[in-house]
């Protein structure tokens, strides 16, 4: 799947984005290669937890080639997960930094980087078929997942009900601490998902989210998944 994805060019005004940022460069990294690519999920096959975004970063994910990687928004995100136990190392600066994560997969509705971080509803649709294969090859051992933001949250349920959980109507409203358990509708486990603000630099630097508040969802969302104590 991730061969596939990493070749897509279905959008293109995403394309010509991606593509014209890892030219221009940002003068800091001037001497990189860019990825300029869809940028695949990170973390193993068998993943317990899965945590969505929105989609990679210009100058991270679309620099490095892999998910909240070479920016602030990863900053935050790894070493929360450093904290909670559930990653080897807080910090996460290349795809050959040895970073590795323990029963988590990183991913978002979107595998490109946007122009202002904002995909269009057609963008998000168009990619919609490669979260609907993750979720169909993590569905066996998947049991919580952790949304960052309203985007993802509202792309992310229309997919799980696909997936083969039930889901509510009316849908869940989002929110920071939100907490929903879906069951299965078929033979599967059920799924526990978890609303979290986005790590975005408007939310860490406001102080809207904290460290502290990624960590607390990271924990109870790392219990329900059966990778930390209860």
């Amino acid at each position: 799947m991730d061969g596939e994805l990493v070749n897509c060019r279905r959008c293109p005004r995403l394309v010509e984005w991606r593509e014209r940022v890892a030219v221009e460069k940002r003068a800091a990294f001037r001497d990189e290669t860019y990825w300029g690519r869809p940028v695949p999920g990170f973390g193993p096959a068998d993943a317990a937890l899965l945590i969505v975004g929105l989609a990679p970063a210009a100058h991270g994910g679309n620099r490095t080639g892999r998910m909240f990687t070479g920016d602030r928004s990863g900053d935050v995100l790894y070493a929360a997960l450093h904290a909670v136990v559930l990653a080897n190392q807080p910090t996460a600066v290349s795809r050959d930094d040895g970073l590795r994560l323990r029963g988590v997969r990183v991913t978002a509705p979107v595998h490109c980087a946007p122009p202002d971080n904002k995909p269009t509803p057609t963008e998000r649709d168009t990619c919609r078929r490669w979260i609907d294969e993750e979720l169909r090859l993590l569905s066996p051992t998947l049991r919580s997942v952790v949304v960052l933001g309203g985007f993802g949250w509202q792309a992310l349920f229309p997919a799980l009900a696909d997936a083969g959980w039930a889901v509510p109507r009316p849908r869940p409203k989002f929110g920071h601490g939100a907490h929903i358990v879906l069951p299965p509708t078929g033979g599967g486990s059920a799924l526990e998902v978890f609303g979290c603000f986005h790590v975005s630099q408007q939310n860490t630097f406001t102080g809207r989210l904290t460290q502290a508040m990624v960590e607390a969802v990271l924990s109870d969302a790392g219990r329900a998944a059966g990778l930390l104590p209860q």
